[in-house]
């Protein structure tokens, strides 16, 4: 897809505040809200600009074939995220407006006690597409753990089977680290029996209160593709990864070498749909006070919605137009016959050297230098 002109996806952090201390947040979350979180009529203009994407979108053009999700037309998928949205008052009238106006909406709440069976409901009732539910470990000790809050396993078990019983869709949600790398199998029995349609496995950034001694080696990182890549064979869900570009140079990789063997469509499904997503390109993040990020990961804001139109900052300002042009990239992900389809994590690159353009530090590829000039 061309996404020059628009984002396949929108994310809204609509508070940071949250009752967890999870030992990864991206947002180092508080207890309370932020004073100057955008209000209701603020979060109105917000979706109201968002859905006006959908008419640039018009203008892209499918780059293999039309199996993309994000079809020209669409608007592109809108997901409220925190901190735990449930601590605004204003959630579900917020939700409602976004359903109502034609955006695909998404919600990921926390595995608190305000996550409640009436809260599911609500979710469904205001015209919620997808619940995504973060599960970082098959069981209470090694969730809970990683949690901070005693009990979240069994809130977020909960949730997942509610939602399934009431026919709402979810999304499965794990961040991949030393302590849970292991239990990855244990944990895809666990997204079957929820019936969740997706998993997305994350790859940690270290920024908020991540910590660099949890991070997968880029060896490691090529082990759990290669678990995602087998798994997505067979499973009757869907496997992404976050932060991980390079699962689809893996997937372009495993796909060649398995040349006119059938079975790796499957794998090469969801890969191929997100083909170019990353930082600032088919991705935008507007924080709690209206900041526009290319990534909740990668702190460098091109603009704040509450003086700058968001359509303008996504396809105008100097941060997103650099990003989103992969010759721009340095050491080898600049001279990667895969840069088009991956590009590397922006942000891994700048939490790790402070250059967003700089190589991916957990990619073990080196490319093929003539093939990377000749392209």
């Amino acid at each position: 897809m061309n996404f020059d002109q628009a984002p396949m996806l929108v994310i809204w952090e609509v508070t940071q505040a949250c009752d967890l201390a999870c030992v990864h947040c991206r947002a180092s979350a508080q207890s309370d809200r932020h004073p100057r979180e955008l209000t209701t009529e603020q979060g109105y203009r917000l979706l109201d600009e968002i859905r006006s994407f959908g008419d640039a979108s018009a203008a892209a053009k499918p780059a293999h074939g039309g199996g993309h999700p994000f079809q020209p037309g669409e608007p592109p998928l809108m997901v409220f995220t925190g901190g735990d949205p449930l601590k605004r008052p204003d959630l579900f009238e917020l939700l409602r407006y976004s359903a109502s106006i034609g955006l695909r909406t998404n919600v990921t709440p926390s595995a608190t006690p305000l996550l409640t069976a009436k809260a599911i409901d609500g979710f469904q009732q205001a015209g919620v597409s997808r619940m995504a539910i973060s599960l970082d470990g098959p069981d209470a000790a090694t969730h809970d753990e990683f949690r901070g809050i005693p009990g979240t396993f069994d809130r977020a078990m909960f949730a997942l089977r509610h939602a399934r019983d009431i026919g709402l869709d979810t999304q499965f949600q794990t961040t991949v680290t030393k302590r849970n790398m292991a239990r990855l199998e244990e944990m895809a029995e666990i997204v079957q029996e929820v019936r969740s349609k997706m998993w997305s496995l994350f790859f940690l950034i270290v920024t908020g209160r991540a910590l660099e001694n949890d991070d997968l080696t880029a060896e490691e990182y090529e082990k759990v593709f290669e678990f995602m890549y087998q798994l997505s064979k067979t499973a009757p869900f869907g496997v992404k990864t976050t932060e991980a570009m390079h699962y689809r140079r893996y997937v372009a990789q495993r796909a060649k070498a398995e040349h006119g063997i059938t079975e790796n469509e499957s794998a090469k499904g969801v890969a191929w749909r997100t083909s170019g997503v990353s930082d600032g390109k088919g991705f935008v993040f507007v924080s709690h006070t209206g900041e526009v990020f290319p990534s909740g990961f990668l702190p460098l804001s091109g603009g704040n919605v509450l003086r700058d139109r968001l359509t303008d900052v996504y396809r105008n300002s100097e941060l997103f137009r650099d990003l989103r042009d992969t010759d721009h990239r340095g050491g080898k992900c600049g001279l990667c016959e895969y840069r088009k389809i991956c590009g590397g994590s922006r942000s891994r690159a700048y939490a790790f050297t402070g250059d967003y353009q700089a190589e991916d530090p957990r990619c073990t590829y080196q490319p093929h230098l003539a093939e990377a000039l000749a392209g």
